[in-house]
Parts: structure tokens; C-alpha cells; sequence
């Protein structure tokens, strides 16, 4: 190989497609310190990704598919050049989210069992048992107040 190896970079446009974040995202998030500084062509002075710069914003992109806030990511991101010195905040950060996660997931499971509730109710409202969609519709309304009570959360 000759001493002027010839590296692969992608324009935003490219990292956008490769990462599946918007290309505004990118800006946004290299302008708030997500992501550090990406680099600028030489004559064009448009933004050059090389392939690491790729694998920090695939991270990226994981974090933020989680439901992750900017400034948790931000501070997650910076916490990478630390290492080891950072290992604890890292932890607390990604436990934090899982904990997020997990309150989103009931709160889902119990969308999905009103949901189900509701179908069962007008089944046995178009069946014509109206017992049967009064003890759904009673079931439904106490699962509402727990709805309630997750979105408070």
C-alpha cells in the first residue's frame, strides 16, 4: 500500500441514510456537544464522516432509540473518553433508563389490557349481553384510574 492511503468518508447526507438519524439531527447534536466536532473538507469545508465517526453516532442513535434525553446522552458521550473513570456514572446513567423503559413497558401492557377490555365490551354489547359489557365496562373504568395514574409518573 502506498503511503497515502486513501480513506472512505461520507457526507452528511450519506451518515444521515447510514445511521437513519435526520441530517438536522446530526447538526443539532454536534452543536450541543452530543457528538464531538465533525471534521470539514478541505475545500468545500462541508462535514467529512469518517467510518468512526459512523460507529459513535450508530451509539448515538441506539441511546436516543431508547428514549434517552439529549443532555443524558451528552453527558453518556463525553463519559466514553473517561473510561474506566467514568464506568460508575455510566452505570447510574443506562440503570436510570432501564428504569424509564420499564415504566413505559407497563404503562404499555396496560393500554394494550384497556384496549382488549374495550373490544370485549363491545362484543358483548353487539352479542347483546348487557351484564357481561357492564362487568367489562366497570373493569375498564378501574383500569382507566390506573391509566391515570401512569401518565402522572
Amino acid at each position: 500500500m502506498s503511503a497515502l492511503t486513501i480513506r472512505k468518508t461520507y457526507t452528511i447526507r450519506e451518515a444521515a441514510a447510514l445511521t437513519g438519524l435526520p441530517a438536522s439531527t446530526l447538526r443539532y447534536y454536534e452543536s450541543i456537544g452530543v457528538i464531538t466536532p465533525i471534521g470539514r473538507g478541505a475545500s468545500s469545508k462541508h462535514r467529512v464522516y469518517t467510518p468512526e465517526d459512523l460507529d459513535l453516532l450508530t451509539w448515538v442513535s441506539c441511546l436516543s432509540a431508547t428514549g434517552m434525553s439529549v443532555s443524558d446522552m451528552r453527558r453518556y458521550m463525553g463519559n466514553g473518553a473517561l473510561g474506566a473513570d467514568a464506568a460508575l456514572e455510566q452505570i447510574e446513567l443506562l440503570k436510570a433508563q432501564q428504569e424509564q423503559l420499564l415504566i413505559e413497558a407497563q404503562s404499555i401492557a396496560l393500554r394494550k389490557r384497556y384496549v382488549a377490555l374495550k373490544i370485549d365490551y363491545w362484543q358483548a354489547v353487539h352479542a347483546g349481553n348487557e351484564s357481561g359489557a357492564e362487568q367489562l365496562s366497570h373493569e375498564a373504568r378501574s383500569l382507566a384510574d390506573d391509566l391515570k395514574k401512569t401518565k402522572k409518573q
